[in-house]
């Protein structure tokens, strides 16, 4: 038997972030994901093919996070194998450009969207995750967005939307 599911209403009951922006009838597509545990920015959108490309990864549409890790500091070898790509077991990863802010957390900017693929970096190189925030997608800055908010992007950031999604594509 088939499993039917109201849309944007995951399994086990937790709300999705399409499910906290009023829609008003138009139908939403999140762009991107964000882990249980992760916050930060998620961009939601009625535009399907806006989303696909600004989530695949032939585009290599940059996202920045902000990692808290354990131990503390990261040595530079390990910062160096994040620039230089890191090998996991779904394949090596394009290099991120990454620094440390203060001991233990980092800011890194990656190009493809993996699962889980920020943690799975930073533990292939020894460090654990503690909190993961997005703080930037493209050219999108979370800035002092209260969690759990949201707002309307301006027509400028929406274009600057359109022509990341237009970069490389093979």
């Amino acid at each position: 038997m088939a499993e039917a599911r109201v849309r944007g209403t995951p399994r086990d009951g937790r709300r999705t972030v399409v499910d906290l922006v009023p829609a008003a009838g138009a139908r939403l597509y999140p762009v991107g994901r964000l882990d249980a545990d992760s916050t930060g920015l998620i961009l939601v959108t009625n535009d399907g093919d806006l989303a696909q490309r600004l989530t695949h990864p032939s585009f290599e549409v940059p996202r920045t996070y902000k990692a808290m890790v354990r131990p503390s500091p990261v040595p530079e070898h390990a910062l160096r194998t994040l620039r230089e790509g890191v090998d996991l077991d779904d394949g090596r990863t394009l290099p991120a450009k990454v620094r440390q802010l203060r001991p233990g957390v980092l800011e890194l900017t990656i190009r493809e969207g993996r699962n889980h693929q920020v943690k799975r970096m930073c533990e292939a190189v020894g460090h654990r995750v503690r909190t993961l925030e997005r703080v930037r997608f493209g050219a999108l800055r979370l800035d002092d967005l209260p969690k759990g908010a949201h707002r309307r992007l301006k027509a400028a950031e929406v274009e600057g939307l359109r022509k990341a999604g237009a970069g490389r594509h093979d």
